[in-house]
């Protein structure tokens, strides 16, 4: 199990930011697509990735004038990432050890995908049941 297995069954774009967005830009971003981070690239290259919590930070520090502030300015850059190769497992231990709950998949130097912990989890549950399910249906023949 790889997490290249779990990108395989995506279709569209990844949602991102670019560096010159705003804060505000960015807040929308999430609310509209649901989602709780973007990895913000310039290219096909990450440079950061922004996150709720990142929002959250940046309101308690510096109120609300932060929402007019360029992601370049208060992203977190260098994020971890991971490669397609990596074992789904692999990927988990390192989300939760960094406490984190996205991850930039990189191929090559570019962007390929963009995982949460949920996806994972999800992933692997779906992989259980269905191991369950097999073992279930050997049992019973």
């Amino acid at each position: 199990m790889t997490i290249g297995a779990i990108l395989q069954g995506r279709t569209g774009a990844i949602i991102s930011a670019g560096p010159r967005d705003t804060v505000r830009t960015v807040v929308d971003l999430l609310a509209q697509n649901r989602i709780g981070a973007v990895p913000v690239v310039e290219g096909d290259s990450i440079v950061g990735i922004f996150s709720e919590r990142d929002i959250v930070r940046l309101l308690s520090s510096y109120g609300p004038e932060t929402l007019d502030r360029s992601l370049d300015e208060v992203m977190t850059k260098s994020p971890v990432t991971c490669d397609p190769s990596m074992a789904v497992i692999g990927a988990l231990s390192q989300m939760t050890q960094k406490r984190i709950r996205h991850l930039p998949v990189v191929d090559g130097g570019r962007l390929v995908g963009f995982i949460s912990i949920g996806d994972l989890v999800k992933y692997r549950i779906d992989r259980i049941e269905a191991e369950a399910a097999a073992m279930r249906d050997y049992i019973a023949s």
